[in-house]
């Protein structure tokens, strides 16, 4: 007979195993579920198959990473409606990535977008056990637009040459436009009418449909429901053309062609050593720009429940997901943006809809995959093309120009770098410049010389108000935490105001805003101390943090201060100015 500890552990230990969703499912839930999940699998089957053109990749590898990952994330992953699988940045990233390796499509290509994925999902696990959650606010949102904005139009450039039916190789995006212009005298017009038909039908279907059926009485929900799987519509539409008119034999039409049939092995190699050196890069970028954009996605929909995700679990149900994906034979997969909000908007309640949609997916594998073999190309094509450019987001830049010209600039750079260099120099160029921005800034700390206001406890800048202060007495506010890159700036302007002013007897550093104060600014710090101590003069120090002063007072630099340590500036302005004449600035 068990004892009731051994019980309390066993319920703990499945508590922490099992996502509390399952513990806590109510059957009202299920309904919404199952909807969604039915409509999330029709989205997700053409996606499935359009993304995996990106990635250079045999149809049928698309549908393998859209089973077991939805499972596997829905085990890990704290999101109820994030949405997993195969997504256009995540493939363009893994077509960039094995381009250098291998030629796309064959056997060793797709060997190596499944070792990606294993590689990204066991980083993803390294990160969540190490608590990296935080990782995911250290891109900023300039950065990651810029990276998604040149991404789309990377994907675009890259899939006109589907819908004008010809063949180009793998090239920069230059040398894409450039050899598109050349071939045009070679499109196949028949494919090209396919192409646009599939991309007018589909922005006229994102762009009109909603507002039309709202006309005919629809609500706005269902409306937009409708033209989420207009895609599913289009490849219907265009497989049952394709048929009846055999227009890849009679004009030449390009189509998916064979897809195998039945769910995939599983089964995983280990990666050679030449295979991690090539890969680990790639998959870590892959990780990290996976994360923020699943994260991002992820918690905009669960504040609108008023529900929260937990970013180191969301890193184990990525990684998860990822390695599930690679042990299925499928490439990186990570939440998508249009499946997860039509996944919120249907009435997902948890990740069951997920496994739902997994089922689905497992069910047309099984019996359906045929009928996608005459499914053109070029509807794939127009498919990736209406969904990336919907990605594609410019008007940042007039919203931080004015505001904060580095961010604007990190967006263009990063935009710029993924189109002239590629999506891994893209990002980091992108990255790469907003850490030598916010090093600059931390580097150039605003110092401001303040004074009192006449009558308050108060002080400002003496640029900007009219305020009280003292020829012997210099009062500056340090507006940032000192460290080796900054606490030179506070020492220059010391000694410059003491040049101009030699009758300067007591320093003042308001430190309100110092959070920290690091071994080489003490240094610093100290230098300041000694040299005003050889020209009698004082340093004062006033509202230093509780934190910052527990850890001075264990300093030599304390000990020696020439001045004194007071509770507040106005407490330090009132016995350093007693018996002085103010002047009024």
């Amino acid at each position: 007979m068990s004892s009731p500890n051994s019980v309390n552990a066993t319920n703990n230990l499945l508590k922490t195993l099992v996502p509390s969703w399952i513990f806590e499912y109510k059957k009202d839930w299920f309904y919404g579920d199952l909807v969604a999940g039915i409509i999330v699998t029709i989205m997700l089957i053409p996606q499935s198959l359009a993304y995996a053109l990106i990635a250079g990749l045999p149809p049928e590898v698309g549908l393998y990473a859209s089973i077991l990952p939805l499972v596997a994330y829905a085990l890990f992953g704290s999101s109820m409606t994030l949405a997993v699988g195969p997504v256009a940045v995540a493939s363009l990233m893994t077509a960039s990535a094995l381009v250098p390796l291998a030629v796309a499509g064959t056997e060793l290509y797709v060997t190596l977008a499944v070792q990606l994925a294993f590689l990204s999902g066991m980083l993803y696990l390294i990160l969540g056990f190490l608590r990296f959650g935080f990782l995911a606010h250290l891109l900023s949102h300039p950065v990651v637009s810029g990276f998604i904005s040149g991404s789309a139009i990377l994907i675009a450039i890259g899939q006109l040459k589907h819908i004008l039916g010809v063949k180009i190789a793998h090239l920069n995006v230059v040398e894409t436009v450039m050899a598109l212009w050349d071939a045009l005298p070679q499109t196949n017009s028949v494919t090209l009418m396919i192409g646009l038909g599939t991309i007018a039908f589909l922005y006229l279907s994102k762009t009109l449909l909603p507002s039309f059926l709202g006309l005919l009485g629809v609500e706005k929900k269902p409306a937009d429901m409708v033209s989420k799987l207009a895609p599913m519509v289009v490849v219907v539409t265009s497989i049952i053309l394709v048929t009846q008119l055999d227009l890849h034999v009679n004009n030449g039409v390009n189509i998916v062609g064979y897809v195998p049939s039945g769910i995939p092995d599983i089964h995983y190699t280990l990666p050679s050593w030449s295979m991690l050196e090539s890969l680990w890069l790639p998959a870590l970028l892959i990780s990290v720009v996976g994360f923020v954009e699943s994260v991002s996605v992820g918690q905009s929909l669960a504040i609108k429940r008023q529900q929260k995700i937990n970013l180191n679990r969301e890193l184990y149900g990525l990684g998860a997901a990822n390695v599930a994906s690679a042990f299925s034979g499928g490439y990186p997969v990570t939440g998508g943006f249009s499946r997860s909000v039509v996944n919120f908007s249907a009435g997902a309640n948890t990740p069951l809809a997920g496994v739902v949609s997994a089922v689905f997916m497992m069910l047309v594998l099984i019996w359906f995959t045929d009928s996608f073999s005459n499914l053109p190309q070029a509807v794939l094509a127009g498919t990736i093309i209406v969904a990336v450019l919907g990605l594609a987001d410019f008007s940042i830049l007039k919203k931080t120009w004015p505001f904060d010209k580095a961010d604007a600039v990190a967006f263009m750079l990063t935009f710029l770098g993924l189109i002239a260099f590629g999506v891994e120099k893209g990002i980091l160029i992108g990255v790469v410049f907003s850490l030598g921005s916010y090093f600059w800034r931390a580097s150039h700390p605003h110092i401001a010389v303040v004074g009192r206001i006449a009558g308050t406890e108060h002080f400002r800048n003496v640029e900007r108000h009219q305020v009280e202060t003292h020829s012997t007495v210099l009062t500056l506010r340090v507006d940032e935490s000192l460290f080796f890159g900054n606490v030179q700036e506070v020492e220059d302007i010391i000694h410059t105001k003491i040049a101009s002013n030699p009758a300067l007897t007591d320093i003042l550093l308001l430190m309100s805003a110092v959070n920290r104060i690091d071994s080489t600014a003490l240094m610093v710090l100290n230098d300041i101390n000694r040299a005003l101590r050889n020209s009698h003069k004082k340093l004062h120090l006033a509202e230093v943090k509780g934190p910052v002063l527990d850890t001075l007072k264990h300093t030599d630099f304390f000990k020696a201060l020439t001045g004194k340590c007071f509770l507040s500036g106005h407490e330090a302005y009132n016995e350093l100015t007693t018996g002085l004449t103010s002047k009024t600035n």
